[in-house]
Formats: structure tokens, C-alpha cells, sequence
């Protein structure tokens, strides 16, 4: 990878588009330190670090985008918007058949589509910034951890509606900023914006939980010294272990049948069908996030008395809680299949291979073939299923060993996008230079 950073350096033109990338991340991260008018960071981030912890959703959100959310600044809801809109109209494509035409037209029903999610994506950052914004007003009227709001008669009345309209205004230009500065990397960039910026809000958190070993370290040596180093070695082996698996794929072989055309013998290739083991990412791991965080969603809003039933709800679903690894373990492993159902479909594969002649050899072509190849993707769904609840469960285990560990966000799912989008970087990379560097075939 660094090599191929070696050489692309070298070349003007992807230098510019190196150059470029990197002034947007300068400027997300510029976004992410100013801090919205009328809210007080030092409370917000008080509140945050109690109940954003564990790998729950909060955590999650809070990660992606580089602390911003527990900061209460301008870029709080960064890309999490248009995240949230992708995956809906994702999921409507295959759902709707209006869309799924739109899908099918090409590259214009491909605008067509990009300008929905556009649109749904900015109703989410009205929604989730709404939702945000009375999230820290309960936190003012409780009194927990003092004021969120810098002056209590911007809380209610007139001027509490004015305070009201700021913030959510700023976050939701936030949101839409950050979705415009994705697209300008898309275009003038390396790789996929997007993915870019996630991958900038990740990283910016890393030096912070770096920090925080060090000062557990130094405050119990004799205890945090050998937990510290046997962490970062876990580190390292899960990012080998994951560049591992993202790189794992099934092949199937395909053998196409010889046809004689005149003089001309067509056909009798062979090639295969590859099915990566990691076939949805992150995807099953947002699902089963997202639902698993309802409860505690609720519990925040409506507070339960101790003893009752809603107490012992609440407290179940407890990011703490085995209850919670263990259902969140069994969700992912059924997203994941849910999500590859929608991306494959083997009958399809198997009437297209009949069409071209071709077929898996040892297997009689239509219905044998499909379920043939439904076979194989149970097989490498349930692998790809364990590995992703493996990798989304760590800082749950993390935090049940250590109390101190809680707010580590290395690990787990933020390492799993950090090396996804790294590989896919350097991968646009790669095929930049080919192109640079191919000769053609008239020399």
C-alpha cells in the first residue's frame, strides 16, 4: 500500500487529486471542532461519555463521526444522514418495483436514484437533528450534569423557539456540507467520498484512545503496562485477520460450451463466479445496531421505576448485559443473510448462465444450478455471519473485562470500516496508475 502511495505521488495529475482529498479532510475535521451556538460541549460530552459507551449505538454514531456528536458541533450528525438514506432506498430498490426499473435504466436511472437519496437524506438530518436537539433539552431539564443549554431562558419561550431553530439548522447544514464535500471528493478525489470521510471521522479518534492507554499505563503500570501491549497486539491481528477475510472469496467454476460459427470455433472457456465471504460489510451490523438500540432509545425519552417490568426491559437490553451480545450476536447473523438474499439472486445466475451457454460443471443447468449455488452462498454467508458478530461483539467483551476500556473505540466494527474503505483507497489507487501507465496496443 505504501508503495503504491509512492507512486502515485509521482504522477501530477493524481497528486492534484491526493492534494484535493486531503483539503476536504482538513475541512471535515475544522467542521467537527466548531462548536454550535447556544450549547455547552463540556456537558454534552459529560452526558456522552456515560451513556455512549460499550459499542451501543451512540458509541457507533459517536465514532464515525470523529467525537463530533459528543461535542456538540456543526458537522454532530457528519454522514450518518445520507448513510441512513443509502441503505433505505437500497433496501426500496429491491422492494419497489418503480425504483427497481429506475435501477435498471442505466446510468440515468442511476441519477435519478442519487437524487432521491439526496433528498431523503436531507428529511433524515431534519429528523435526526430535531431528535438530537430534544435530546439535549431533556438533558437541561433534568438538571443532570448541569446546563446544556450556555443561558436557561434560551430553554423556553420565544427566544427558546429562536435557540431552537440554530441549532437544528446547523445541524442539519452540517449534514448536508458534509454530503456535498463526499460528492466533491467523488468527483476531483480518490476513491469514494463518502467512505473518505468516514474513514477521516474514524481515524481522529484513534489518537484519543492511544491517549487514554497511555494514561491508564502510566497512572497502574503494573497492571495497564502488559494490558495495554496485549490490546495493540490484538489490534494488529485483527486488522490482519480482517484484510484476511475481506480478500477471502468462493469461486465457482463456469464452463462455457464450444459453438462452431462458420470456420470459427466460439466458446469453451472457462472462468467462475466469485462470492466474497464479506459480501454486505458493515450492513448486517447497522441493522442489528440499529434495532437492538431502540430500547435503550425509548429509555432515554421515559425514565423507568426500579423494580417494574420497563426496568427490567431496559435493563436486559443493557450494552452490558450477556442478553445483549448474545441477541446482537444472533440479529447480525440474520441480517447478514437477509442482506444477501437481496444482493444475489441464483436463479437469476442460473438462467443467465444458460443463456451464454454456460454452465458449473458436475451440475445440470436451471434449477440444479440455482440451488446449487444457493448451497454455496448458506455456506459463505455463515461464515461471513460469525466472523461479522465476532468482530461486532469485542467491545462489548471489551468492557465487561475492564471497566477503564469502555470508551476505547478501536475495535470491532470501526476497524472493520477503517480497513475496508483502506483497501478500496488504495485499490482506486492501483487502478489509476493502471491507466496511467498502460501502454495501449498500438505500441
Amino acid at each position: 500500500m505504501f508503495q503504491t502511495l509512492r507512486k502515485a505521488w509521482g504522477v501530477p495529475e493524481i497528486r492534484k487529486k491526493i492534494l484535493y482529498t486531503l483539503l476536504m479532510i482538513i475541512i471535515f475535521r475544522f467542521g467537527s471542532a466548531v462548536t454550535v451556538p447556544f450549547l455547552n460541549p463540556d456537558v454534552v460530552k459529560a452526558w456522552m461519555d456515560t451513556n455512549a459507551t460499550d459499542g451501543g449505538f451512540l458509541d457507533y454514531m459517536n465514532t464515525i463521526t470523529g467525537g463530533a456528536l459528543s461535542q456538540a458541533t456543526v458537522f454532530s450528525l457528519s454522514i450518518t444522514p445520507f448513510i441512513n438514506a443509502s441503505i433505505i432506498m437500497q433496501l426500496l430498490t429491491y422492494a419497489l418495483p418503480p425504483l427497481e426499473r429506475m435501477r435498471d435504466e442505466g446510468e440515468e436511472g442511476r441519477k435519478k436514484i442519487e437524487k432521491i437519496t439526496a433528498f431523503v437524506a436531507m428529511v433524515l438530518a431534519v429528523f435526526m437533528s430535531y431528535a438530537y436537539y430534544l435530546t439535549l433539552k431533556r438533558m437541561n431539564v433534568d438538571g443532570e450534569n448541569g446546563s446544556v443549554l450556555h443561558a436557561l431562558k434560551y430553554s423556553s419561550g420565544g427566544e427558546g423557539v429562536f435557540a431552537a431553530f440554530v441549532i437544528i439548522a446547523c445541524f442539519v447544514a452540517g449534514a448536508l456540507i458534509v454530503v456535498w464535500m463526499g460528492n466533491r471528493v467523488s468527483d476531483k478525489g480518490i476513491g469514494n467520498g463518502i467512505s473518505i470521510l468516514l474513514f477521516a471521522g474514524i481515524a481522529a479518534r484513534f489518537p484519543t484512545d492511544a491517549a487514554l492507554l497511555v494514561k491508564l499505563t502510566a497512572d497502574n503500570p503494573s497492571k495497564y503496562l502488559f494490558v495495554s501491549l496485549g490490546y495493540l497486539l490484538f489490534i494488529l491481528a485483527e486488522i490482519a485477520f480482517i484484510v484476511f477475510m475481506n480478500e477471502a472469496e468462493r469461486r465457482i467454476p463456469i464452463q462455457y460450451a464450444k459453438r462452431v460459427v462458420g470456420r470459427k470455433q466460439y466458446g469453451g472457456q472457462k472462468t467462475h463466479i466469485p462470492i466474497k465471504v464479506i459480501m454486505s460489510g458493515v450492513m448486517p451490523i447497522i441493522f442489528a445496531m440499529s434495532f437492538m438500540s431502540l430500547p435503550s432509545a425509548i429509555g432515554m425519552f421515559k425514565k423507568a421505576t426500579p423494580g417494574t417490568f420497563y426496568d427490567k426491559f431496559l435493563k436486559f437490553f443493557s450494552t452490558r448485559g450477556w442478553g445483549y451480545a448474545v441477541i446482537y450476536f444472533i440479529l447480525i447473523i440474520a441480517f447478514n443473510y437477509f442482506y444477501v438474499s437481496i444482493q444475489y439472486n441464483p436463479i437469476e445466475i442460473a438462467n443467465n448462465l444458460r443463456q451464454s451457454n454456460g454452465g458449473i460443471p458436475g451440475i445440470r443447468p436451471g434449477k440444479p444450478t440455482s440451488d446449487y449455488i444457493q448451497r454455496v452462498l448458506n455456506k459463505i454467508s455463515l461464515v461471513g455471519a460469525i466472523f461479522l458478530g465476532f468482530i461486532a461483539v469485542i467491545p462489548i467483551f471489551i468492557s465487561m473485562a475492564d471497566e477503564q476500556l469502555r470508551t476505547l473505540s478501536m475495535g470491532g466494527t470501526t476497524i472493520l470500516i477503517a480497513v475496508s474503505v483502506a483497501l478500496e483507497t488504495t485499490r482506486t489507487l492501483e487502478s489509476h496508475l493502471m491507466m496511467r501507465h498502460h501502454k495501449g496496443f498500438l505500441q
